[in-house]
C-alpha cells in the first residue's frame, strides 16, 4: 500500500495506491490547504486516518531540492525529513522527490486529454523531455532515456538568474533588483512572479490601476488570482492585467527555451504547474511563441521542438505513484 504525495507551497494532494489498481486509480485521495496545516506529519496522519487503511512505504514529491532524503520547502516554512517521517509513519520507507521531477517521471503516462499543444514541431521518441512549471514557485525538470526508459532528474533552474530579452525587461530587472537584490526566473515567471510584475507596471506608470481593482486587491489574501480573472475577463479585460500576463506569457516563452536549449529537448517541452492551465488564451496569443524561438543561431533548433500545456492537475501525485509502484517506461 503506497501513501503518494503531491505537496507545494499552497496544496497538499495525497493518495493511496496499489499496484494491482496502478497509479491512475487511487483507492483514496484529499486535497488540503497547507496553510491550514501545521506540518507535513500530521497531515499525513489525519490522511491515513481517515481512510482506515495502513500504508507500508511512502514517495512524496515537495517543492524544494531534497539532499540526502532531507528538504524545506522553498515557499512554505516546513522542513520534510524522510527518515523522521518513516519513524513517525511507522513505514517501511520514505523517499522524497521534487515535485517537478515527479511531473517529469509521469510523462510517459499522460494522455491526449492531459495536454493542449502550444507548437507542434516533431518531438524525437527517445529525445530528452524538459518540464518547466510555474505555480507557487517555478520548478524545473528533465527526463533522460537510459537505453531502456526514461529516467527524470530534478533541478533548480527556476532559480538561476533572470536575462532580459528587450529593453524593458532591462528595466523590468533594474526594478527588481533594486528591490530582492538577486532576481531569479521564479521572480518574474511564477505566482510570486506575476505579482511582482504588475507590481512593476503599475509604479513604473506603464498601467493604470483603476480604484475597483485597487479594492479588490487590497481584500485579496493572494493578488494573483485577482490579476490572472481581470486580465481574462471576457467583457470589460482590465489593460493593466492584461499587460501582466502577456509579459508572464513571453517570460515564460523565454525560460522554455532556454530549457530546452540547455537540456536538448527533442521529445519536447512541458508547461506544468497551476498557471499555465489559467492562462492558455495568453499563451496562445504568439508572446509565448516568439520568446521561446527567439534563440540566435540555434532557432532551428527549437523551432523543430514541440510544446505541450500539462491540463492534468494530478500529474505529479501521479509521477510520484509512478515512482512508487516501481512503473516508469
Amino acid at each position: 500500500m503506497l501513501l503518494a504525495g503531491d505537496i507545494g507551497g499552497t496544496k497538499l494532494h495525497f493518495g493511496l495506491f496499489t499496484r494491482q489498481r496502478g497509479p491512475r486509480r487511487p483507492l483514496a485521495q484529499a486535497v488540503y490547504r497547507c496553510a491550514d496545516l501545521d506540518s507535513l506529519e500530521d497531515a499525513a496522519r489525519h490522511f491515513l486516518g481517515k481512510t482506515g487503511r495502513p500504508a507500508t512505504k511512502a514517495v512524496l514529491a515537495v517543492a524544494g531540492p531534497v539532499l540526502e532524503g532531507t528538504t524545506r520547502i522553498t515557499n512554505l516554512p516546513w522542513a520534510v525529513d524522510g527518515a523522521r517521517l518513516r519513524k513517525t509513519l511507522r513505514l517501511r520507507s520514505v523517499t522524497l522527490l521534487n515535485d517537478v521531477e515527479a511531473v517529469a517521471a509521469a510523462l510517459p503516462l499522460l494522455r491526449r486529454t492531459d495536454l493542449v499543444p502550444l507548437r507542434e514541431g516533431r518531438a524525437a521518441r527517445r529525445g530528452n523531455r524538459a518540464v518547466i512549471a510555474p505555480g507557487t514557485g517555478l520548478g524545473e525538470a528533465f527526463t533522460v532515456w537510459d537505453g531502456k526508459r526514461h529516467r527524470a532528474f530534478a533541478t533548480e533552474g527556476g532559480h538561476a538568474d533572470f536575462a532580459p530579452g528587450t529593453p524593458f525587461e532591462d528595466e523590468l530587472l533594474a526594478f527588481l533588483r533594486a528591490r530582492h537584490g538577486h532576481v531569479s526566473y521564479e521572480r518574474v515567471c511564477s505566482g510570486i512572479g506575476i505579482a511582482n510584475l504588475y507590481g512593476f507596471l503599475r509604479d513604473k506608470g506603464r498601467g493604470e490601476e483603476p480604484p475597483w481593482l485597487t479594492e479588490a486587491l487590497s481584500r485579496a489574501p493572494d493578488p494573483v488570482p485577482v490579476i490572472v480573472e481581470k486580465a481574462l475577463d471576457p467583457e470589460n479585460p482590465c489593460d493593466i492585467c492584461v499587460r501582466a500576463i502577456d509579459l508572464f506569457a513571453s517570460i515564460l516563452g523565454a525560460e522554455a527555451g532556454n530549457l530546452a536549449l540547455k537540456t536538448l529537448a527533442t521529445g519536447g517541452v512541458y508547461l506544468g504547474g497551476g498557471i499555465p492551465p489559467r492562462v492558455l488564451p495568453f499563451l496562445k496569443k504568439g508572446g509565448f511563441e516568439e520568446a521561446f524561438l527567439r534563440k540566435g543561431r540555434m532557432r532551428d533548433l527549437v523551432s523543430q521542438i514541440p510544446v505541450h500545456v500539462i491540463t492534468n492537475p494530478g500529474a505529479a501525485l501521479l509521477g510520484a505513484a509512478v515512482r512508487g509502484l516501481g512503473l516508469e517506461t
